[in-house]
């Protein structure tokens, strides 16, 4: 069996004091392998603590405990390496992750000019909007000239600049009308048949989840509690927590139920 490309093991953070007992811990043992090529969504409520388990990955938080390995080497989770190692993220809200001052080309052009000459920058900058399908002219655009999903396209677009090799996506569609994201989610399965590049996605939406993922993991309270392949863990659910995210989804002919009108005094 080949090497896992990025492994997670016994992944521990705590906020607040350890020291008296009363921190919070917000990942708790969390464990996982995603092979190159592969797709591995996280998903759960609010709270489960699958955005912070992306972001100690992503080295934008500090683990308390545990070992993050890429290519069977360990790699420190903490922000000393945030964008090394060949992991980048693309965050929920395209427009806040980009400097609204600066035009698109800029915001992209910076990442590769430490390997690349002004001539070859301009070149890799075109190269990369028609990636995620934008082109010359969004170059010249500020970010509040653009949709929201011309944004987010923006935002992948900087990402796989610094060519990663594992792509962190947290709820990167979900601020996005439908048909938006229906276009944004195509584009993602496109980039990994293309480049081959690895997405760890964090969502709460299930629809999501089993168009992009090969296979799934779900938190309830900074644990583990259901990993499998997705179609099985969606349609055969083991675990209750993970049954009752799956009852929590509107279906066709659901409508909310409406109360009683109180009439005023």
């Amino acid at each position: 069996m080949n090497e896992p490309l990025l492994s997670v093991r016994s992944l521990r953070k705590v906020f607040g004091s350890r020291r008296s007992g009363d921190g919070l811990v917000a990942v708790d043992d969390v464990s996982f392998d995603l092979p190159q090529g592969g797709s591995l969504a996280i998903v759960g409520e609010s709270g489960s603590g699958k955005t912070t388990t992306a972001r100690i990955v992503a080295g934008l938080e500090t683990a308390t405990g545990g070992e993050i390995l890429l290519d069977g080497r360990p790699i420190a989770g903490s922000r000393s390496r945030r964008g090394g190692h060949g992991i980048q993220m693309v965050f929920q809200d395209p427009f806040g992750s980009l400097d609204p001052r600066q035009k698109v080309g800029n915001a992209i052009s910076e990442i590769l000019a430490v390997r690349h000459t002004r001539a070859e920058r301009r070149a890799q900058v075109l190269k990369l909007l028609s990636e995620v399908g934008l082109d010359e002219r969004h170059a010249g655009e500020y970010p509040a000239n653009l949709s929201g999903g011309q944004r987010q396209r923006v935002a992948i677009a900087r990402a796989l600049a610094q060519q990663p090799r594992v792509l962190i996506l947290d709820e990167a569609v979900s601020a996005l009308d439908v048909s938006v994201q229906a276009q944004v989610l195509n584009l993602l399965i496109d980039l990994r048949a293309r480049l081959g590049i690895s997405y760890l996605f964090v969502s709460h939406d299930l629809a999501v989840v089993r168009q992009v993922s090969d296979h799934c993991l779900v938190m309830q309270h900074g644990r583990v509690v259901e990993h499998g392949a997705t179609g099985e863990v969606l349609d055969h659910p083991q675990d209750r927590y993970t049954r009752l995210l799956l009852d929590a989804v509107p279906r066709p002919g659901w409508t909310p139920r409406r109360r009683p009108s109180v009439s005023a005094v």
